[in-house]
């Protein structure tokens, strides 16, 4: 992977303007518009690390219910958008194949050992390093259950509180995850005085992005990873 430049374009749940969200087929076009992160949503099921997004099924795919109480095989049947199937992480790193950084964010509980063993493995045995991956939630508990601190850690922020660098502090995260709502110039500043890198979600508008730099984010989650690039 070439050096990261200061402000990073992460694209979200793949390129999720352009493809259907969290599938391969998203993944390969947030790669070919030269995102230099992918951020995909994860869940455990059945054994599986499956790729979705939201607890139920039917906003992404043609299924029905809740994707934990399904088995990989009613999964892996579904259409997730243009013939696309609900990929594993596996497949996700498979793809990116070290063109990219991958933000893998917990959604489901249980799904820590998993993805820290997944990246283990992807560490020892196909060339990656542990930077090359980031493990984010708002669930703090599974966050805590990475336990290897060679794995980055970003706690996701919903609305950060006064409180926010302690949590940060107590999951070991390098960076924190604020949504654009709340992102300010003070905020921004008390992150980087405490070490932790700062990346907003979800940033879409050339204004926002824009405004972005100006506050000195380190970089974005978006939908359209080509409008966070360097001019």
């Amino acid at each position: 992977m070439t050096p990261l430049p200061k402000f990073l374009s992460i694209g979200h749940r793949g390129a999720r303007g352009h493809e259907p969200e969290n599938t391969l087929r998203s993944v390969r076009r947030a790669l070919e518009l030269s995102a230099h992160g992918i951020e995909i949503d994860v869940w455990f099921v059945d054994g599986e690390l499956v790729v979705i997004h939201d607890a139920k099924l039917e906003r992404t795919t043609n299924g029905h219910g809740y994707v934990s109480r399904k088995t990989f095989a009613q999964l892996r049947a579904l259409d997730a958008g243009k013939g696309e199937r609900i990929p594993t992480l596996r497949e996700v790193f498979e793809t990116v194949d070290r063109r990219a950084f991958i933000n893998i964010e917990l959604k489901g509980r249980r799904t820590a050992g998993p993805v820290r063993a997944l990246i283990a493995e992807f560490v020892e045995q196909c060339g990656w390093r542990y930077e090359d991956f980031v493990v984010s939630s708002f669930h703090r508990a599974e966050l805590r259950a990475i336990s290897d601190p060679r794995i980055p850690i970003a706690l996701l922020l919903a609305r950060p509180s006064r409180l926010y660098a302690l949590s940060a502090r107590r999951v070991r995260a390098s960076a924190v995850n604020p949504a654009l709502l709340f992102v300010t110039r003070r905020f921004v500043e008390d992150a980087h005085r405490r070490g932790l890198r700062v990346f907003v979600y979800t940033v879409n508008s050339p204004a926002d992005i824009s405004r972005m730099r100006k506050l000195g984010v380190d970089g974005v989650f978006t939908d359209f990873p080509e409008r966070a690039l360097a001019p």
